[in-house]
């Protein structure tokens, strides 16, 4: 598990992620959201998230474990 690739492109900073369930993560730093995209096919944008929060789960040694368990229920979602 792990970052496969990682882009920038302006305030947006992109990463692929191998995981049993996230696929990719884009974390916008100028409102800091988070779209989290899924193996399924659908993708979830969450509000508010902290740029440390993210940088943890980027660190993470399992970014699914961590999005599970720190992101996922604690930051207003909605389907994108």
């Amino acid at each position: 598990m792990g970052i496969k690739n990682q882009t920038i492109e302006g305030t947006k900073i992109i990463n692929e992620i191998e995981s049993s369930n996230l696929v990719k993560t884009i974390y916008d730093t100028a409102d800091s959201t988070l779209i989290a995209e899924f193996k399924n096919g659908s993708q979830y944008k969450y509000e508010d998230v902290p740029h440390v929060e993210y940088v943890k789960l980027r660190s993470a040694e399992s970014q699914g474990t961590y999005f599970n368990t720190q992101i996922a229920k604690k930051y207003k979602y909605s389907k994108v």
